[in-house]
């Protein structure tokens, strides 16, 4: 099952990221937030090779104290996608957040995949950067707690303002 992940399953990261997204260089985001601290970062492994991760990385809205989690990114090796390992990972990061007393997280990624688990389209909570416009339904919440979340503008840490992670 899903473990938290430490700097030496960073080589198995560097061959899932690559295998999972060829299309795109995820390696310099994994790597910092590798030693970013406070990130929650699960791996699946099977007899010794990372099949799968997910990084949590703390956040807030300005001005407001409430504790949030951005979710990504997200890998599954090709061998092992639809067999709801990703599901695994994000449901064990989801239950580790709400004991640890996090209020919501926060996605930009595929409605069909994270509405499974609840998340919705997030009108009032702004992301570190403008979105492109079709990207708009991509940016998602999920409320952990019974209270809904806050509005504003999200604060997150160096690692994710980059408005390249936002535009690409």
């Amino acid at each position: 099952m899903a473990r938290e992940s430490n700097t030496s399953d960073l080589p198995g990261l560097e061959v899932l990221y690559p295998a999972a997204f060829p299309d795109e260089d995820l390696l310099a985001l994994v790597h910092d937030l590798a030693v970013e601290p406070n990130v929650l970062s699960l791996v699946l492994d099977q007899s010794g090779a990372i099949i799968g991760h997910v990084a949590f990385t703390p956040c807030t809205i300005q001005g407001d104290r409430q504790p949030l989690a951005l979710l990504g990114p997200l890998a599954i090796h090709p061998d092992w996608q639809k067999q709801g390992w990703g599901g695994a990972l994000v449901r064990e990061g989801l239950a580790r957040l709400r004991k640890q007393g996090v209020a919501g997280v926060l996605v930009l990624g595929d409605p069909a995949y994270y509405g499974r688990f609840g998340f919705v389209a997030q009108a009032n909570l702004f992301p570190p950067h403008p979105l492109p416009k079709e990207w708009a339904s991509a940016w998602q919440s999920l409320a952990l707690g019974d209270e809904k979340l806050g509005g504003g503008q999200l604060k997150v840490p160096k690692v994710w303002d980059d408005p390249k992670l936002w535009a690409e």
